[in-house]
């Protein structure tokens, strides 16, 4: 582990700031995301050590992660189906152009394969699942969070409007602002659910389940994932780490 790089505590200080964080996600973005991707590096960092290691950022878009990943060591590179998105920052990331559902990288290239709230924004949510595996090296680990439909944020910036349904929500939206929302149900938006996410993971071909937890939340928050129903309610956004099998 590099200098001045802590080991992630899950406590509810931890949680109150990453909330506190995303409040300001409209307002200060690089602010949030810069926030985000620092704890996001210290909770990976508990799986796998990042110093030397090739990691592949799916769906990275301006490289918040990936510039974080690199301070720990990581040889990091994105990739995006939108090349506005790979040059975010204000300059391009030398990031790759391609689709989530297709990688454009080898069987077995990287070390970690990582992504971060983008896997309900694909209509074959799987499928950019199993590619992350594929392109993960025998022995290395696959880092996947997403936001699930039923949490407070399933809608994104349609919540809570979702709850009454995805269409119902973009008109509410749009009535609300006078404009449609960004993303857009069952076009960007896909709703995706916690149960969907522990099934894949349990019963892939090719790797193990080595944790699945609440993302943002207390460590002590983890058994609701033992409680179907509930566990779509209050996770708010799920975490799937699994290692390639040799």
């Amino acid at each position: 582990m590099k200098e001045g790089n802590m080991p992630m505590r899950a406590n509810l200080a931890r949680s109150v700031r990453l909330f506190r964080a995303f409040r300001s996600e409209q307002s200060d973005r690089r602010g949030y995301y810069t926030t985000l991707a620092r704890d996001t590096a210290a909770q990976l960092g508990r799986y796998v050590d990042l110093d030397g290691r090739t990691v592949l950022d799916v769906g990275g878009g301006p490289g918040f992660f990936a510039t974080e990943f690199r301070r720990h060591g990581a040889r990091c590179v994105c990739v995006d189906v939108d090349a506005g998105e790979l040059a975010g920052q204000g300059a391009p990331s030398g990031g790759l152009l391609g689709s989530a559902l297709d990688l454009p990288v080898r069987t077995s290239a990287v070390d970690v394969c990582f992504s971060s709230n983008v896997l309900e924004h694909v209509a074959e949510p799987w499928r950019m699942a199993a590619e992350m595996v594929r392109v993960t090296r025998p022995g290395g680990l696959v880092f996947l969070a997403y936001t699930n439909w039923l949490s407070p944020w399933g809608g994104h910036e349609t919540s809570p409007w979702h709850y009454l349904g995805g269409d119902r929500a973009a008109r509410k939206y749009q009535e609300k602002y006078g404009k449609p929302p960004k993303n857009r149900y069952g076009q960007s938006l896909y709703p995706v659910s916690v149960a969907q996410g522990l099934r894949w993971a349990a019963s892939h071909p090719q790797a193990d389940l080595v944790d699945a937890l609440p993302r943002y939340l207390p460590w002590w928050c983890r058994p609701v994932l033992k409680a179907p129903i509930v566990r779509e309610f209050a996770t708010w956004n799920l975490v799937l780490v699994l290692r390639k099998r040799p």
